[in-house]
């Protein structure tokens, strides 16, 4: 079987740049990768998806099935609850961003965004085990919120049973990351996994 991740999160928070950081680094370690990307309406603020699927065996079609994630990697709360559902199992280990990333019809007022807590509840029904991290607020002390894909895929990589590390990530990072923003990239990918030792602390 792959091991099948979802990240999941809104146009903007660079979910696709982590995936394909994530699945060169895995080919590096002698995966089969296979990527798949959906998006909604607005590449901005829309809905984005990216289905992660590794193996040491065989190549996998790049839509996981229903209800077969692993891992369940959320960058934005209400979208992660959202895809729940639909993918994620008795076993799922979900790393969640807190912070909230509100849309347009609830900046208008048009609708509510439900509580953050309530969220955090519904996905510990449904999960083996939940990280919620304040990855936003990580990523901002680092010099942006640009910075909270790199934090979450470090926090991703800390877990005993993921198969691909920090490390791994960082030995891949100078053929896709600008020179100048290397290093900050590192200390993001690392502050993560210090997000993941403080939990278990």
């Amino acid at each position: 079987m792959p091991i099948n991740l979802i990240i999941s999160g809104v146009g903007g928070q660079g979910n696709v740049l982590a995936s394909q950081i994530l699945g060169r680094a895995a080919v590096r370690q002698g995966f089969r990768v296979t990527i798949g990307e959906t998006f909604g309406l607005s590449q901005r603020g829309g809905p984005v998806m990216s289905h992660v699927r590794l193996s040491k065996t065989e190549a996998y079609g790049p839509i996981i099935p229903p209800n077969r994630a692993h891992f369940i990697l959320g960058l934005e709360p209400l979208e992660t609850l959202r895809i729940a559902p639909e993918y994620a199992q008795s076993s799922t280990v979900f790393l969640v961003n807190s912070r909230p990333i509100y849309p347009l019809n609830v900046i208008a007022g048009d609708v509510e965004y439900p509580d953050p807590q309530w969220i955090r509840e519904k996905l510990e029904n449904q999960a083996q085990e939940l990280y919620w991290l304040e990855g936003t607020t990580a990523a901002i002390e680092l010099g942006g919120p640009i910075m909270l894909n790199m934090v979450m895929l470090g926090a991703l990589c800390e877990l005993q049973d993921f198969p691909v590390s920090s490390e791994h990530l960082k030995e891949i990072l100078g053929a896709v990351i600008p020179p100048g923003k290397l290093e900050s990239n590192c200390r993001a990918l690392d502050r993560g996994g210090q997000l993941i030792r403080e939990l278990s602390d």
